[in-house]
């Protein structure tokens, strides 16, 4: 089953998303898992912090929010992320906005193949992991190109 992506109240779109969807069914294969159903849905700030509040029972705003329904070794998932705070962290870490959407779809997979980060340890590793696949994908393309 492909990736599929949706967007709810943004004003954003992926131009171009066949690379990309390839490198992450790519490194899902790679890293031992198979593909079933992965959802990245682009909402706002708002949106986001409401799926915080009922779900997750924290009253902030976050980038990413994952919904975790693997079978096994098959990756299922939806995956929320704001454009609005992508764009502002973006700024914040002073990369390119593409580059922080890449690391962000990126986190959002690895929350689904076992990968978190609840303590210092885990968020190094993670950051560590998300650092390959943007190297990867830019090797690959040359640039983000989506």
């Amino acid at each position: 089953m492909p990736i599929k992506i949706f967007y709810d109240s943004v004003n954003f779109r992926l131009r171009r998303s066949i690379n990309l969807k390839n490198y992450l069914l790519d490194n899902i294969k790679r890293k031992g898992y198979l593909l079933g159903d992965l959802r990245y849905i682009f909402v706002t700030d708002q949106v986001l912090l409401d799926i915080n509040k009922e779900f997750m029972k924290h009253n902030y705003f976050t980038d990413i929010i994952t919904f975790n329904y693997n079978n096994n070794k098959t990756v299922n998932g939806e995956i929320y992320i704001s454009i609005e705070t992508v764009y502002r962290n973006s700024k914040k870490y002073g990369v390119s906005f593409k580059n922080e959407l890449l690391r962000v779809m990126v986190h959002g997979v690895l929350h689904l193949i076992g990968y978190d980060d609840k303590d210092e340890t885990e968020r190094k590793r993670m950051r560590g992991e998300e650092d390959i696949w943007i190297k990867g994908y830019l090797e690959r393309h040359g640039k983000i190109d989506f």
